[in-house]
């Protein structure tokens, strides 16, 4: 299963394809294997996994976490904030681009290790706080679920997380879930600012039927306003959920020289958009074909 979701990345982005049962976590090391910490640019660090994105970024008056990866990821997280010389007890704001199990299972421990601040979109609110059991596709499925967490504050379209002089906006992007989102912020460095984006790509899960499903009947539109809102988006840097989304490790090997430039991919955002938006609009023809969804 490991090779096939690897061959199929590269054809719609699909990081999260094979998502539904929990062996897919077990089987595709890439979201345990560790990576080291480097920094991207500015203040913006990736301290994630191979594939799981976790980014931290680090203000004057504490620090913010995007993701957290699987429960068992909470340690190499950890490990990757204090390599780079920041301690976790500065983490004050955590949040996150959606509720599924692989970018918010360790939100819960992280949360007690740092007393932070979980700030979600209110979407993805309910996700969390079941512990994924609200999820209108992975509800049901034991391998999707997760420990649940409170969260303190619910962010909404357009609105800002502020921190130490980083301003973060919200985007709202449904489709993949019901409150998934993408940030942006721009990012000062060598006399240039950039535009910097993590993006969640609007990927689309098996078994998920577009054209609607009973917990989501509003699933079609939000797809396509998430691909018409990206679409129009105006970045420099491009990075998302996952790694094999941006193509991080075609961009940077460890050990390699800091050069925010290797991240700069506003073409390559669009192009990617433009992919998953094809395979959303195939499958909505070929999911109205099929029969007429039941609510």
């Amino acid at each position: 299963l490991g090779g096939m979701l690897r061959r199929l990345l590269p054809l719609a982005c699909l990081a999260v394809a094979a998502f539904a049962p929990s062996v897919f976590a077990q089987q595709d090391p890439n979201w345990t294997k560790p990576f080291p910490p480097f920094r991207i640019i500015g203040n913006v660090y990736w301290v994630g996994t191979w594939d799981l994105s976790t980014y931290l970024v680090t203000t004057p008056q504490g620090n913010i976490l995007i993701n957290t990866g699987l429960a068992s990821t909470v340690r190499d997280i950890k490990a990757n904030v204090e390599t780079l010389g920041f301690k976790m007890a500065d983490t004050k704001i955590l949040t996150a681009t959606h509720g599924h199990f692989d970018h918010v299972a360790g939100m819960a421990e992280l949360k007690r290790m740092t007393g932070a601040k979980l700030i979600s979109s209110e979407p993805d609110v309910e996700l969390l706080e079941s512990g994924g059991k609200a999820d209108f596709r992975f509800g049901d499925t034991p391998g999707a679920q997760f420990e649940p967490v409170k969260v303190d504050q619910k962010l909404h379209d357009g609105e800002t997380i502020s921190l130490g002089g980083t301003v973060i906006t919200a985007h709202l992007n449904p489709g993949h879930t019901k409150g998934a989102m993408s940030f942006t912020m721009d990012v000062p460095e060598a006399g240039k600012t950039y535009k910097v984006v993590i993006a969640n790509m609007g990927s689309i899960n098996p078994g998920v039927k577009v054209s609607g499903m009973p917990k989501y009947p509003g699933i079609a539109a939000d797809y396509a306003k998430t691909f018409a809102d990206q679409k129009a988006m105006k970045i420099d840097i491009w990075l998302a959920s996952h790694a094999s989304q941006f193509g991080l490790h075609d961009k940077y090997k460890p050990g390699d020289r800091y050069n925010p430039e290797r991240f700069v991919a506003p073409k390559g955002f669009l192009a990617s958009v433009e992919r998953l938006e094809k395979a959303y609009q195939e499958q909505l023809a070929k999911d109205r074909g099929q029969s007429v969804v039941q609510q």
